[in-house]
């Protein structure tokens, strides 16, 4: 049977891709690919070491694959979770690592019904990079939260521009608009014009921590005194501990909520309410 898609599309550079649920397209549940690029340091997550790799084959329906031919060019991951309640009447300040917990967590739980989904990642080969790839993954991703009968998408979203200004604090970040009105940054201002509304900031949304020698190997940079220490591709500085021999980097995120379907309840209050301290 042939996979039923959510997005098909041609591109500038002449490429045609179709987009589908990994549900659709179970080969891709465990791509053996790389489809982003991502510095070294970030790929050493403990969280995301144990969660990560499980969720394409655990909650395929709202995982999407973008494909060209037989080979992925595309990859969003989105988990299943519940918002409101039970501890979490606000997004959560741990982003990405807690809601990957917590999806996981309700997937186990029998009695949890899911409401909402969490947005993880949306990464794209090089060489498509530059051609609205990104929008319609994240068109995708919302389609198939819709379809899968869930309130909202929320995402923690990595801005695109971040890592060129580490020391500014990420909420005056996400606050800075251009004079249409939109996001400076591209990646969020994609989100809001695909719907998306920026609903706070998630400050310990993604850690990571290693010896001081692992940081000289992840980064070549010599990590010699105690400090923070600004590090390419890094959304603010590492801190480094010389007497402790370690360095610890806390990414801070920026929630976005897309509301895909009729929240019924006055759920769209009373859910992602973020603070704004």
């Amino acid at each position: 049977m042939t996979p039923r898609t959510l997005v098909t599309r041609t591109l500038a550079s002449g490429a045609t891709i179709e987009i589908s649920t990994v549900a659709e397209r179970p080969e891709f549940a465990h791509p053996n690919h790389d489809t982003g690029w991502w510095p070294a340091f970030m790929r050493h997550n403990h969280v995301a070491d144990a969660y990560y790799w499980r969720a394409g084959e655990d909650f395929r329906h709202t995982c999407v694959v973008a494909t060209e031919g037989r080979r992925a060019v595309a990859y969003g991951v989105a988990v299943p979770l519940v918002l409101g309640g039970n501890g979490r009447e606000t997004l959560p300040d741990g982003g990405w690592e807690k809601a990957l917990v917590w999806a996981f967590h309700d997937a186990a739980d029998t009695d949890a019904a899911p409401d909402s989904a969490c947005a993880l990642d949306i990464s794209v080969a090089r060489t498509l990079r530059g051609q609205g790839v990104s929008r319609l993954m994240l068109q995708a991703l919302r389609t198939a939260v819709r379809d899968a009968g869930l309130a909202q998408l929320v995402a923690p979203v990595r801005p695109t521009w971040k890592d060129r200004e580490p020391r500014t604090p990420m909420r005056a970040y996400a606050a800075r608009l251009r004079p249409d009105g939109l996001p400076y940054d591209p990646w969020l201002r994609t989100h809001v014009r695909a719907g998306g509304e920026i609903v706070g900031v998630a400050p310990a949304s993604w850690v990571v921590h290693g010896s001081l020698r692992q940081w000289r190997e992840w980064t070549g940079l010599p990590f010699d005194r105690t400090g923070d220490v600004d590090v390419p591709g890094a959304l603010a500085p590492v801190h480094c501990d010389l007497d402790g021999g370690h360095a610890v980097y806390v990414e801070p995120n920026v929630w976005v909520r897309h509301v895909v379907r009729p929240m019924a309840g006055g759920l769209r209050e009373a859910q992602g309410r973020i603070e704004s301290t």
